[in-house]
């Protein structure tokens, strides 16, 4: 598979999951032990936004502040289906695998920028879905193509401060349970500890 089309089924996934939030979950805890629910969805429904111009070439100075702060609103799952809208809009655009985009770190290309994003949508996916007690499972195509992308990146995740050292994953760990791990979170994990 392709990685326009894993990160459009990784999208696709995230926002299956949001959907399925109660009204009740949005305060529940998640394995990002500073974030509740509604804290990981903002998040991963700002990186969407920020996408959008990213993608298109603009700086992160140009951006500026505008995504900052609550992008849920009083309609949370509304808004995160809008802003993974957009930036499955701009993830197609013709010509955007050719562009580079300039983030934080430096600049790298939109191929580069696509697998973090990938890596995001999978891995807070994850947290989502135990955070519910969903219990559904990640894209198995898309889990391989992150983990493929993941594997040259893991140091640089963990010198940079966006991942804890990898966990030890069970011995019966499938490829889901082996990326979770990678990222520096326990496939055991559940709300009750």
């Amino acid at each position: 598979m392709d990685l326009l089309e894993s990160y459009r089924r990784s999208l696709a996934d995230f926002i299956d999951r949001v959907e399925r939030v109660s009204p009740r979950q949005w305060s529940a805890r998640t394995p990002c032990s500073d974030w509740d629910v509604r804290t990981l969805v903002n998040h991963v429904v700002g990186e969407a936004r920020w996408s959008v111009p990213l993608l298109a070439g603009r700086t992160i100075a140009e951006v500026g502040d505008r995504f900052n702060g609550d992008q849920l609103g009083d309609e949370p799952i509304a808004a995160a289906r809008d802003a993974a809208s957009q930036a499955e809009i701009a993830a197609f655009h013709p010509g955007t695998l050719e562009r580079t985009v300039h983030l934080s770190s430096g600049d790298v290309p939109a191929s580069e920028y696509l697998h973090q994003l990938l890596a995001e949508h999978l891995v807070h996916g994850w947290d989502l879905t135990v955070a519910i007690g969903d219990g559904s499972r990640l894209d198995t195509d898309a889990v391989r193509e992150c983990a493929r992308w993941f594997t040259a990146h893991v140091g640089d995740y963990q010198s940079a401060g966006l991942t804890h050292p990898g966990v030890d994953p069970p011995i019966d760990a499938d490829d889901q349970d082996r990326l979770i791990a990678a990222f520096g979170r326990d496939p055991r994990w559940t709300p009750a500890g």
